[in-house]
Formats: structure tokens, sequence, C-alpha cells
């Protein structure tokens, strides 16, 4: 008989976290459906960066439990979680500046063994981000923001993630390159990837999410589809400036 695939990807439930005794999140609660893009929303300092260092195992929990796949992953060690298909983008991108644009994404792989599969890898990524082949052999930190950023998505594709997690895309690029950052996240969700999403731009992040949690002081204070919660009064007083 066939395994059943679970319907969510990911399952985090009733997680709490505390920085030196201080506490970050507290019974954070979150589904992210296989094949969508679920957008983690809200304002600076209220816990999105943390939930999602969180799920990868850069931060640990008080409490709560992750499941990825039907399995368990909150015991396992960051490292650990990487080849199983959970990736994370981190907010500032954090690059290797001094190294070339292909050298970044083949750090990108170094979970992965066959040389054969990592080349093909990066040739996808030059399909996909046609700029980046533009620029293989220039450093990275001589590229823009917004190029940078492609650069960032890519090097976290190329350890070919079920689950790829963005946190705050759009951070430090020029407005023109928001939409097309997001036009990307688009074309990778296509290709199959779920997509967990932390973006401070709201408008934007909900335009392209199939659904979305608000999360305000570290609690999760509303969900819905994305359209819901941008037509949403509250969201919009309170995030929109509407």
């Amino acid at each position: 008989m066939a395994a059943v695939l679970q319907d969510n990807l990911l399952e985090v439930s009733n997680l709490r976290v505390s920085y030196k005794g201080v506490l970050a999140l507290s019974d954070v609660s979150l589904k992210v459906p296989r094949g969508k893009i679920v957008a983690l929303v809200g304002g600076n300092g209220n816990g999105k960066s943390t939930t999602l260092r969180a799920i990868a195992g850069l931060n640990a929990l008080d409490a709560g439990s992750i499941r990825f796949d039907g399995n368990a992953v909150h015991t396992l060690a960051a490292h650990l979680r990487v080849p199983l298909g959970l990736s994370l983008v981190p907010e500032g991108r954090r690059l290797f500046p001094r190294l070339t644009v292909r050298r970044n994404l083949e750090l990108g792989a170094f979970t992965r063994m066959d040389a054969a599969e990592v080349a093909a890898s990066i040739a996808r990524m030059f399909e996909l981000f046609p700029i980046l082949k533009e620029r293989q052999t220039q450093l990275a930190g001589t590229m823009s923001g917004g190029e940078q950023q492609m650069l960032a998505i890519a090097r976290g594709l190329m350890a070919q993630p079920r689950l790829l997690m963005l946190d705050e895309p759009s951070w430090g690029i020029a407005p023109k390159f928001v939409t097309k950052v997001l036009d990307v996240i688009q074309r990778v969700n296509e290709t199959g990837v779920t997509v967990l999403l932390v973006e401070q731009n709201l408008h934007k992040a909900l335009s392209i999410a199939h659904h979305g949690y608000v999360i305000q002081t570290g609690r999760i204070v509303m969900q819905g589809s994305g359209a819901e919660l941008a037509a949403n009064d509250d969201v919009k007083k309170a995030y929109l400036g509407l």
C-alpha cells in the first residue's frame, strides 16, 4: 500500500522560546500545507524571525513541538534538519561576500555528495536566475542588494529543500527589486517547493500567500487566506496604515 502524504508539510505546535529569561514566543502554532506559500507577518520585534530560527533548529525551545512531513524534528540539531528538506534563507542574506557567485552556490550544496548533480542544480539556478549566470565569476559582495537576494534564494535552493523558509527577502533592496523577488518566490513555489515567508512588507507578502498568520508580541493573533487578511480592517489599520 502506498504511503499517504500528510496534507501539512510542517506543523508547529505551542512553541515557546525565550532569550536570557525574556519570553520571545508564547504558544505559537501554525501549519504549512504541502505545495503552498504561507506568510508570517507582523511588525518588528514580534517573533517572526525567532519562529523561523526555531523551526530551523537555530533557537532552542522552552516548550512545543515541530513536525516535518509527519515526523518530529524539534529534537534534531540544525544541521540534521537540512538533509530532511528544511532550508532557511536568513535575514540579511549572510552570503560569502569575498567568494564568487558560483562558489556561494556550491557552498549551498554542502550536504550533497554527487558533483554532477550539484552542477546540474547550478545550471537550474542559472535558468531560474539569469542574472546569476551573467555574474557567476563576480564576487557576491559587489552585487546590488536585489541581486544578492536572488543569490541567497538560489543558494537556499541548492540544498534541494522541500520547505524553503525566507526571512525578510525584501530587506535592504531597492523597491524595483521587491516585486522581482516576490515573482521569483512564486516561480519557486510553482516548481513544487513549499514556502514559509516572513516579511515586513505585509501587503506584498499577502498578495502571493495562499495562507497567512499575523504574529504580535510572540503570539499568533489572526490567520486566514492571504486575501482575507489583506482585506481585514484590523490588519489594515495596524499594519497598512489604512
